[in-house]
């Protein structure tokens, strides 16, 4: 039996954003597969996730532990990171008292493999091959430093861009020399795996999408579904998805309303910045706390994606086209989804391809199900847990006997 210690930098339960859902279900296509699973996070302040409420079953079968840590960002830590070498955006989480949590277990358990999710785990990397002759594997969500790069794009201040653009300097660094301690990157999408190549990563590589419980997603709620509703979701408290609102509601809202007058655009998710509880356009809603995801999702009709940045995949579309919603999205948006442009999605990269396909989609029912049909078949062909996880574990028994 395959043993596995995976190392999270937040608490995957309850999965209520993109990176929680896909280390929770990873953790739980593991277990599903037969992989003896011991799970070791960090709870942060910012996504806090009481340990009581983690459901007994999956908290015995991982071995869950997790440790407290403030990872939020303060000025004095950032002042005091300048005299060091080191990234702010990877220090932040490092702490003494996980540092010997992940010692313990390592001293009192012999694994096969230990999955890092995310780059900012890397930083434990020291320990880890101190205690452990196990395969290290970084789960690499994304590029963390591509998607500082657009950030620092877009920073109009110059002494905040001066900064990020140090803090990025390192963490570039930091990512590349990384790579000589690992023994493998599984990143989540096949254009991240050719950009780690170009990085210089020589070692092995296997793309693994995240899955969904396909069935979870597909047995429908008691759901009135709205009319002629549009709706964004994600966290808002990420800029790239800042972004993409604004750019919608600057360049497509008003062409969409003048053609659809009855459409209501639903704009929603954690963090949600102040200045969106004022937007002056008609027919928009703002809903910070979506109290349950599902029946969000069934209530409204037609699902967009403006992203213009970011690395890695789009968790909210997988979700989407699991539940069978018609999406109208970007190229950047849909990257690393295998789909099939005006058969399960619309791609759209202008202003006036994107509002023309969302007033198409309110205009023409027979569209909106036809793409929502094919959406789901779609899913189920290529977003299931048990089969994705599956080609992940052949290819970690592959390292394993390397």
């Amino acid at each position: 039996m395959l043993k596995v210690l995976q190392i999270c930098n937040k608490a995957p339960y309850p999965a209520n954003d993109g990176s929680s859902i896909a280390i929770y279900n990873m953790s739980r296509g593991l277990l599903a597969n037969g992989v003896d699973l011991h799970i070791l996070t960090i709870n942060t302040k910012k996504h806090f996730k009481p340990d009581e409420d983690v459901p007994s079953d999956f908290k015995d079968k991982s071995h869950y532990q997790s440790i407290f840590k403030n990872t939020n960002v303060n000025w004095l830590g950032a002042l005091m990171n300048l005299f060091s070498n080191e990234s702010y955006f990877v220090s932040r989480f490092y702490f003494d008292a996980f540092d010997k949590a992940l010692m313990q277990k390592l001293k009192s358990q012999t694994f096969d493999i230990i999955q890092l999710e995310g780059l900012f785990m890397c930083t434990y990397l020291k320990t880890i091959k101190k205690y452990s002759q196990a395969k290290v594997v970084l789960r690499a969500h994304n590029i963390e430093h591509f998607i500082w790069n657009r950030h620092i794009s877009q920073e109009k201040r110059y002494l905040h861009r001066l900064y990020l653009s140090l803090q990025n300097k390192r963490l570039k660094r930091f990512e590349l020399n990384a790579f000589q301690q690992l023994d493998a990157i599984v990143p989540i999408t096949d254009k991240d795996l050719l950009e780690f190549k170009n990085l210089g990563f020589n070692k092995s590589l296997y793309a693994c999408i995240t899955g969904v419980d396909i069935k979870e997603y597909q047995n429908k709620n008691n759901i009135t579904e709205k009319s002629k509703t549009i709706f964004y979701f994600g966290s808002m408290d990420w800029l790239p998805n800042q972004e993409a609102v604004n750019w919608f509601l600057a360049n497509c809202w008003d062409q969409v309303h003048a053609a659809v007058p009855e459409a209501r655009l639903i704009i929603a998710g954690r963090g949600m910045p102040l200045e969106f509880f004022h937007i002056n356009k008609p027919n928009v809603l703002i809903v910070e706390n979506v109290e349950n995801g599902k029946t969000f999702f069934q209530q409204h009709q037609i699902m967009i994606v403006p992203l213009w940045s970011g690395s890695g995949l789009r968790i909210k579309i997988i979700e989407g086209m699991s539940y069978g919603k018609a999406i109208v999205s970007t190229s950047i948006g849909a990257e690393g989804i295998h789909y099939t442009h005006k058969k399960n999605i619309l791609i759209a990269d202008s202003a006036e391809d994107f509002a023309n396909d969302v007033i198409a989609l309110l205009q023409s029912n027979e569209l909106r199900k036809e793409l929502e049909t094919n959406a789901a078949n779609f899913s189920k062909e290529e977003f299931d847990n048990m089969k994705v996880v599956s080609g992940l574990i052949t290819f970690l028994k592959s390292l394993v006997n390397e």
